[in-house]
């Protein structure tokens, strides 16, 4: 007989083949813009970022002459100091330096990333796969380290209209800091303080509340786009357990439908949050595991990682609008996932933020359930698909 977690104790674009692009891409590289940015206002350092090739060898001349094709994957090496540009049928094709430990990515309708790192905001010009420097945090986080604790961004989002960027800085030992960023200018104007260590962060449909979700104190900071008014709302069905538990929020998505929140708990439980209210309703889920990374696909199939823990097998929940769920097993730790644009594959990164991770992608076909394996990356954490 199955006892529930609950009730045990646990273990725990868009590349662009415009000619233009490319031309000025060669132009950078000539000028040394691979190998240290340029126009990064608000304290940032373009110092150290660069191109790679697939060898991990400066490459910035085969990086130029390679358009980033349609539908290739990004991913966040957070065992290194780099972001992979991943073919998602033969591997990786070319890396960016862009500072230790990258945790989330954003991707604007121009092209270029957004990438949360220890250090600071990256910034990765996709099409052209050419670091264009980085923006210092304005919140101190202590010396920059590597690892699950580590200090500085970890979720990050963009607006819809591409105009500012909104990144959760981890504080390590208190509360985390929403960070807002003028993308035209790359500056930091302006700082909000949110729960702790803020795993994700969401914008939404409207632009006018950005939502931070604080793993560490059992919440969600909803905070206005005009006002920067904060305020926390909690999400613990399982109660406040205090930071040792693993009852906690983790990632969300939000629903384009009614503009809720939806926050997976233990694969047990979907914890839907009306941001207006402040109310949470629970509707039941099935794969008894505990789970991670979340996203939604284009028919509104919400897609949540399972992790391994306690001897558990992963596995990807695949949960219908109407909540009907079934899920894939899969090998291994994981931890995000992205969907392609059809909605038919599924990529989940096997980068873990705990130990146990590899340096991989699993592909999901999602009609029939079959998986493989890809190489990409070192300890591959955010996703997105370009």
């Amino acid at each position: 007989m199955r006892v529930g977690r609950a009730h045990r104790t646990r273990r725990a674009h868009r590349a662009g083949t415009r000619r233009l692009a490319l031309v000025l891409a060669g132009a950078a590289v000539a000028a040394g813009c691979a190998a240290g940015g340029s126009g990064v206002s608000g304290g940032g350092s373009g110092g150290g970022l660069g191109v790679r090739d697939r060898r991990g060898a400066p490459a910035a001349e085969a990086a130029a002459a390679v358009p980033t094709a349609h539908g290739t994957l990004l991913v966040a090496d957070f065992g290194g100091s780099t972001v992979t540009f991943v073919d998602p049928a033969r591997g990786p094709v070319g890396s960016v330096e862009v500072g230790t430990a990258p945790y989330g990515l954003a991707l604007g309708a121009d092209g270029r990333a957004w990438v949360a790192t220890a250090e600071g905001v990256a910034v990765v010009d996709t099409a052209t796969r050419t670091g264009l420097g980085r923006i210092a945090y304005r919140t101190g986080t202590g010396p920059v380290t590597t690892g699950e604790y580590r200090g500085g961004g970890m979720g990050i989002a963009l607006a819809p209209d591409g105009r500012r960027l909104y990144v959760g800085v981890n504080v390590p030992g208190g509360p985390g800091v929403l960070e807002v960023v003028d993308t035209a200018t790359r500056t930091v104007t302006a700082t909000v303080p949110v729960g702790r260590r803020p795993f994700d962060v969401d914008v939404a449909a409207d632009g006018r509340e950005v939502y931070a979700t604080g793993h560490d104190s059992y919440d969600v900071t909803a905070v206005r786009a005009d006002s920067l008014a904060a305020r926390r709302l909690v999400v613990a069905p399982y109660g406040e357990r205090g930071p040792g538990s693993w009852l906690k929020p983790h990632y969300a998505v939000v629903r384009p439908s009614d503009g809720r929140l939806l926050l997976p708990f233990e694969g047990e439980k979907l914890a839907v949050l009306d941001p207006a209210t402040g109310r949470v309703t629970v509707e039941p889920m099935t794969a008894d595991i505990h789970q991670h990374g979340a996203a939604l696909a284009p028919d509104g199939t919400l897609l949540v990682v399972g992790a391994p823990e306690g001897g558990d097998a992963a596995s990807l929940t695949v949960r219908s609008p109407g909540g009907a769920e079934r899920t894939v097993p899969l090998e291994g730790p994981h931890e995000d996932v992205a969907v392609s644009a059809d909605g038919r594959t599924a990529y989940v990164t096997g980068g873990f933020t705990r130990e146990g991770h590899w340096d991989g992608v699993t592909v999901v076909d999602l009609p029939s359930g079959t998986t493989h394996r890809l190489p990409a990356g070192e300890r591959p954490l955010g996703i997105v698909v370009l």
